[in-house]
């Protein structure tokens, strides 16, 4: 079912939504995207008569309860977002009343389903090589299925509009799925916007391609960078994975980041790159500092000759040059992670450079998606959000799309 051609009047809706949002040491919210990002979901809802169920989780309080964690914290800002009065439901499996009781244009809020081991469905208090394992991961899928169903009784629709926990089969996420039919289970405006996101990357390219990945290390990123082999036309590998290439070519890269493991690896994507003809583009140059702080002193040198003492903090100026040239022409661009340390400024270059290129690109026609938390951080502190296509909310739930997986949050729902 569509959410657009669903009239929620007379209806109880249950949403997933992603409000895990950065709380300062007081309680308050400190970036209120995510929410504003599930508000045309919410507001449909609403809007048509039906009366709205919220659950999400926050953090990783590890099935226990967390007072540091509790969604009562951030009731009054989403009741302000919505523009009406928002009930708060203290234990998210006894909601059954409070839900009951709720009239058309009403809305309850859950507490943190996470307090609740059943929300993730892995075993406590054992590990892996324990004998009982197997037997106690059955039990808690069971109670999963139990917990899931808890949360279903409390509406006769469910709407998923968490994206950045669909790569997982929580109970909230995938399980509570199987309790409504087809026409009565859908994505929210934010996740449909998700999918035909990373739909246009992977699957309506226009070229040239460019994906830039950037971050401390290769062996996260293998994944991802192996599926986009097959698709790219450019791959710009910057951030910390720079060192790791620089020292497998032979290079000193000094105390910069570097996974000594990986230097085969590196080598074998420069060589899968040369294979299929993708414009592998590394750094050349690099900012390097005699301390991992802001106010270190700097100098500029080669990736491949940093000295003793020193390490790679951002991209030197011949590389950003590079990266610039090879972005601004492209048609598609999927932009998953820094060039550098961003959160110094003094190290922000880089990463500067490549949100200058990509808006540039942008504005000539391109298709942008930038995601992963650091990525998105970075694109916000350049206040550059909106000049790029989509910037989307989920980190491994994005990078698990582009490598090809299925995610479980939108397989439940289109079943």
């Amino acid at each position: 079912m569509n959410i657009d051609n669903f009239n929620f009047k007379g209806h109880k809706a249950i949403v997933r939504v992603d409000f895990n949002v950065p709380l300062d040491e007081n309680g308050n919210i400190t970036d209120d995207t995510r929410i504003r990002g599930a508000l045309p979901t919410l507001k449909k809802i609403l809007n048509d008569g039906g009366s709205l169920i919220i659950m999400s989780h926050m953090g990783k309080p590890k099935g226990k309860v967390n007072p540091k964690l509790s969604l009562s914290q951030i009731k009054d800002a989403v009741a302000k977002a919505l523009g009406t009065d928002v009930k708060f439901a203290p234990d998210c499996a006894a909601a059954a009343d409070m839900a009951a009781a709720l009239k058309p244009g009403e809305a309850l809020l859950l507490e943190n389903l996470r307090f609740y081991p059943e929300e993730e469905g892995k075993p406590v208090g054992i590990d892996k090589e324990d004998p009982n394992y197997d037997a106690a991961k059955k039990e808690m899928k069971e109670r999963q299925k139990k917990f899931a169903e808890t949360l279903a009784s409390y509406a006769d629709v469910y709407v998923n509009d968490a994206f950045g926990t669909a790569h997982r089969r929580h109970a909230s996420t995938a399980v509570i799925a199987d309790s409504f039919d087809a026409d009565h289970k859908m994505l929210g405006y934010l996740m449909e916007k998700e999918v035909n996101a990373v739909d246009n990357i992977l699957k309506d390219i226009k070229r040239p391609f460019t994906a830039i990945m950037g971050g401390s290390k290769v062996s996260t990123k293998i994944g991802i960078i192996e599926n986009l082999m097959d698709k790219v036309d450019n791959l710009i590998l910057c951030g910390g994975m720079t060192y790791t290439f620089a020292k497998a070519l032979g290079g000193h890269v000094g105390l910069s980041i570097c996974e000594e493991d990986k230097l085969d690896l590196a080598l074998d994507i420069i060589a899968k790159a040369k294979a299929k003809g993708v414009n592998l583009v590394l750094g050349t140059d690099c900012v390097a500092g005699d301390a991992f702080s802001n106010d270190c002193n700097t100098q500029i040198c080669s990736v491949k000759e940093i000295p003793d003492g020193w390490e790679g903090l951002d991209a030197g100026p011949a590389t950003r040059e590079l990266f610039t040239k090879t972005i601004e022409p492209s048609k598609t661009i999927l932009w998953n992670g820094p060039a550098g340390v961003f959160e110094f400024d003094n190290f922000a270059a880089g990463s500067r450079a490549i949100a200058d290129a990509i808006v540039i690109a942008t504005k000539n026609g391109a298709f942008s998606l930038v995601g992963g938390g650091d990525s998105v951080a970075c694109i916000n502190k350049f206040g550059l959000a909106d000049e790029v296509s989509y910037v989307s909310t989920g980190g491994g739930a994005l990078l698990e799309a582009i490598e090809g997986k299925v995610l479980p949050g939108v397989a439940a729902v289109k079943e």
